[in-house]
């Protein structure tokens, strides 16, 4: 008799069958629903491009020669436009990779600038360039002016001036643009004279005949203080000439001249009278200033206006020259009887004349008085090297 089953009955699969069923729930479960396999990754999605103006969009201040730009990443330029309240296209230069626009020229001041353009981005989007910033208002705008001329030739003492309409008080700015290039290479300094107006370069030592001097700047923008700024820049290139030293002795009585390096004159002469401190001629290192064939000499504290002389050639602010002087013809070599001037004889003194250059060097010794600032512009020679480095605004 067959004994009846009470529980369910299990069914039992032949192993190979499982291993199907398992395998395919296996596959369901990696690629089902839930799967990103075929999609676009946001990781990989390309960016926008992005632009950074600079000054900021809204500056204010903003001086002529700041760095003006517009940079673009993660894309391109394709065009740009800085242009001033006028309309007027302000110059600028695209980088090769089109991802950096540069101005390159000066800002005007007081004016608001505005950008215009777009950039495209690594997505294929375009992006507005825009914005806009207003430059400096001066308190005052201050001009300036050299003393040397573009293709001049000057003696081997001459320096190189650039005086300010006011005063400066923010020396260092302006020595940090000024710029001074010489062939042969010579050393040299600025320095900052005792009316805050000027500042001079002076070599070292006396010019090297024949350099070519190169005088570079670029004032316009520089913040001079007190809210001032300068007017223009200035651009200079001259050159040096032979070389030619006076070398004057107030006690012996003669000017002598020598040129490149020998002597070539020896002139009796006569000085400032050493008794009288308003007349005595100073002593130092002067420098030809100017040449007149005829000038007219004023000095009313000692009674004289509008006194004729011939051959006069400028050595100093305070009234020095040397000049013929036929009236002390008696005295030259022998005695000092002008008023400070370097008396000659009327062929010696048109002979120096005609050989005198403007930066020539005229030194001069054996008086009781020193050439020094109260005596003009063209006293850098006074100073000893030390003394006139320690002038400069960036050496303190």
């Amino acid at each position: 008799m067959t004994q009846a089953r009470t529980g369910p009955r299990r069914l039992r699969l032949p192993a190979l069958v499982l291993a199907v069923l398992l395998g395919l729930t296996a596959c369901t479960a990696g690629n089902g629903g839930n799967s990103t396999q075929g999609r676009p990754d946001s990781a990989s999605a390309k960016p926008a491009a992005k632009v950074v103006a600079q000054p900021a969009d809204g500056a204010q201040d903003v001086k002529p020669r700041d760095p003006v730009e517009v940079a673009v990443t993660d894309g391109a330029i394709e065009s740009v436009e800085l242009t001033n309240p006028a309309g007027e296209k302000v110059a600028g230069e695209l980088s090769e990779d089109k991802t950096r626009w540069t101005v390159t020229e000066p800002l005007g001041y007081s004016k608001t600038y505005t950008w215009s353009g777009s950039a495209t981005g690594a997505d294929g989007e375009q992006v507005p360039i825009e914005g806009s910033f207003t430059t400096v208002s001066p308190a005052q705008v201050i001009g300036a002016r050299m003393n040397v001329g573009d293709d001049r030739t000057y003696g081997i003492a001459m320096p190189i001036s650039i005086t300010f309409d006011q005063k400066v008080t923010n020396k260092a700015a302006v020595e940090e643009v000024l710029d001074v290039q010489t062939k042969p290479e010579t050393e040299g300094s600025w320095a900052w004279l005792e009316n805050d107006h000027s500042v001079h370069w002076r070599p070292k030592e006396y010019w090297k005949p024949n350099t070519q001097v190169s005088v570079d700047a670029p004032l316009y923008g520089v913040e001079l203080g007190d809210g001032a700024y300068g007017e223009q820049d200035i651009t200079v290139d001259f050159s040096i000439g032979r070389s030619q030293v006076v070398k004057a002795n107030t006690q012996t009585h003669r000017m002598v001249v020598i040129r490149d390096g020998k002597q070539v004159a020896d002139y009796p002469a006569s000085f400032g009278l050493d008794s009288d401190p308003g007349r005595v001629t100073r002593s130092g290192t002067h420098v030809v200033m100017s040449k007149h064939s005829t000038y007219f000499m004023n000095n009313p504290g000692y009674g004289y206006e509008d006194f004729e002389v011939h051959w006069a050639v400028r050595i100093s602010n305070n009234g020095e020259f040397t000049h013929a002087a036929p009236w002390s013809v008696a005295d030259q070599g022998v005695r000092n009887v002008s008023h400070g001037c370097v008396n000659l004889a009327p062929a010696d003194a048109k002979e120096y004349f005609d050989s005198a250059m403007m930066g020539d060097p005229v030194e001069i010794e054996g008086s009781t008085q020193q050439l020094g600032p109260q005596d003009g512009d063209y006293h850098d020679w006074t100073y000893s090297w030390e003394e006139w480095t320690a002038k400069s605004a960036l050496s303190q």
